[in-house]
């Protein structure tokens, strides 16, 4: 499965992957010795947690290996068309926003980065400025017009 990524999220993830390899790792692999230490194992508690966070670590560097792997790298690019990494500026009854289009991994609507899978990024991509954009919603339908895209 191909990822959206922007340059800095490709970079910052990573860096995360590279400090579960090494840091947590050893972390882990520390925690795990000192509790096989203390003996029965069957019924150690800090030994099972450190398994559990053993199994959490190593999931998360096989996710960031795929998701790193499978990076598209989005390009900032000043076209006339909404695509993904287009940051685009509409108007709503008079409200006006701005959101950027991002892949699913680095969607944070709270940050105004909305998922090019989602209704309203799905909505937008191909769009040019001064297009009016109709987005399904759970409330009914709603129109945007772009004002600009950058």
């Amino acid at each position: 499965m191909e990822h959206y990524l922007t340059p800095e999220r490709l970079e910052e993830l990573k860096k995360e992957l590279e400090e579960l390899k090494t840091a947590r790792r050893a972390d882990v692999a520390e925690r795990l010795k000192r509790a096989k230490e203390l003996g029965d194992l069957s019924e150690n508690a800090e030994y099972m947690e450190a398994r559990e966070e053993q199994t959490q670590v190593e999931t998360r560097i096989v996710e960031l290996e795929d998701i790193i792997k499978n990076a598209s790298v989005i390009k900032h690019t000043n076209g006339n068309k909404v695509q993904i990494g287009s940051t685009v500026e509409m108007e709503r009854d008079g409200n006006k926003m701005t959101l950027t289009i991002v892949g699913p991994n680095e969607a944070d609507p709270t940050a105004g980065k909305i998922s090019n899978e989602s209704p309203m990024g799905k909505a937008f991509l191909g769009h040019a400025s001064n297009d009016s954009v109709k987005v399904k919603t759970p409330g009914g339908e709603v129109t945007y017009k772009i004002l600009s895209i950058r």
